[in-house]
């Protein structure tokens, strides 16, 4: 498949995307995805820290850490979000997973317009685990806004920039649908093997779930609607899909 690469030392395949995250994971053969949600979220660090305690329990190696949660303040800048990155992969890079500008783990990254935290925090990671037999494939897509990849600032690859009438948040709403699809696509999923359906936004989506979501077979398990703000300033809609063999509260 174009675009994936298997990370053999976690148990799973990517897709290759940026220095700071991958598009998504799904789990090779022989392993499978666990979700494990905080009761309550931690400083990066602390998070971090967490989690290398639960996978040492699990006797699992830091590189099976496949993807993660954050949650920030605000919106970053450009610049703003660029330097954070390169903060935060310097735990990856400690762990052996991050190398040669290369990351396998993918992320969503959002910003809470309501009791917003102080500071970046873990709200969830996914790991893998062996699983000799595997009731079926699993995965989790990346959180992905209405940002086209290729050169250029977000401005000017953003659909719609700056615009948020009905009419504009349609395009954003279909552009991440269909790029959702088309990450699920790569690594050999459908909505079909969809567990839960994650949308971001502080913009009214209402009238968009029936014809633009659910009518694409996306939310078979349902629409979350978090009431949040994806994490570069003038992005108004995120999406990420999950599909974890089992999800855990610790």
């Amino acid at each position: 498949m174009s675009g994936v690469v298997v990370f053999r030392e976690g148990g799973y395949r990517y897709l290759k995307a940026v220095f700071q995250y991958s598009s998504g994971v799904a789990a090779e053969p022989g392993f499978e995805i666990a979700r494990a949600r905080l009761a309550r979220p931690l400083p990066l660090a602390a998070g971090f820290a967490a989690v290398e305690a639960h996978l040492r329990a699990l006797g699992r190696p830091s590189t099976a850490f496949a993807a993660c949660e954050l949650r920030t303040a605000a919106p970053f800048s450009e610049q703003g979000f660029h330097d954070f990155n390169r903060e935060y992969v310097k735990t990856l890079a400690r762990w052996g997973i991050y190398k040669d500008e290369v990351n396998p783990v993918a992320r969503t990254n959002v910003c809470p317009a309501y009791d917003p935290p102080t500071e970046p925090v873990l709200y969830a990671f996914s790991y893998t685990v062996p699983a000799p037999i595997a009731q079926r494939g699993s995965f989790i897509i990346a959180g992905g806004g209405e940002a086209r990849g290729g050169a250029g600032s977000f401005a000017e690859r953003t659909v719609r920039n700056g615009e948020t009438s009905p009419d504009a948040m349609r395009d954003k709403v279909r552009f991440v649908v269909a790029e959702m699809e088309q990450r699920l696509a790569t690594l050999g999923f459908s909505w079909k093997d969809a567990v839960s359906t994650q949308a971001y936004t502080v913009q009214d989506i209402g009238a968009l779930v029936g014809a633009e979501i659910a009518a694409r077979g996306a939310a078979a398990g349902g629409l979350a609607w978090h009431f949040a703000r994806p994490p570069v300033a003038g992005l108004e809609f995120e999406m990420d899909v999950r599909g974890a063999a089992r999800e855990l509260l610790l």
